[in-house]
């Protein structure tokens, strides 16, 4: 009777390990595509990564030609309105691009009276926090009286609720603006 015992045993081991085949060769199929899987995100990340650092160096070779800034022309401004550079706002989900275009006639004669307001060279844009870097880059270099240094502040009257994402959001733009080469003149001085 053991003899009988032996060859059914026998027979359920090879049974069991034929059905087990195709669910072994399928786990080593779907883990090698899970490997191909993760390579291929790998790869994908990599030339992400290379073509972030191409577009960050074409935009710090396109303000290359704008000086250095020079703190003792801008040291002793301490109102947003009398700063002549470039001055973030931040929002809670836009920034506000104020630039102060340079005056046209360049003789002394009648600046800042009511024939030549300053007022009316000023101007603002709206833009995505996305689109920081390429707006910065667009902007024309009579725009930089200082150097290549913009002023940051937060929104001065956005609801409690907002202000963590309008500082994280702050943070964001200096870390762009870094990137590019721009020095950040945050308001007021933390």
């Amino acid at each position: 009777m053991l003899e009988c015992v032996i060859p059914a045993v026998r027979y359920q081991a090879f049974a069991v390990a034929a059905l087990c085949a195709p669910l072994v060769l399928t786990a080593c199929r779907k883990e090698q595509q899970a490997v191909v899987g993760v390579a291929q995100k790998a790869a994908n990340a990599e030339h992400q990564a290379q073509a972030a650092a191409s577009l960050r160096d074409q935009q710090r070779a396109a303000l290359a030609h704008i000086p250095l800034p020079t703190k003792s022309l801008y040291v002793d401004i301490h109102d947003p309105s009398a700063w002549s550079n470039p001055f973030l706002t931040v929002q809670a989900t836009t920034l506000d691009l104020r630039i102060l275009r340079a005056d046209a006639n360049p003789s002394p004669a009648g600046k800042g009276t009511m024939l030549r307001p300053t007022a009316a060279r000023r101007q603002e844009l709206q833009i995505a926090p996305a689109d920081l870097a390429r707006a910065i880059v667009a902007l024309p270099d009579s725009a930089w009286p200082y150097g290549r240094v913009i002023a940051i502040a937060e929104a001065p009257n956005a609801p409690a609720k907002d202000r963590p994402q309008i500082r994280r959001n702050v943070e964001a733009a200096i870390q762009q603006l870094n990137d590019i080469g721009i020095v950040v003149q945050e308001w007021p001085a933390r």
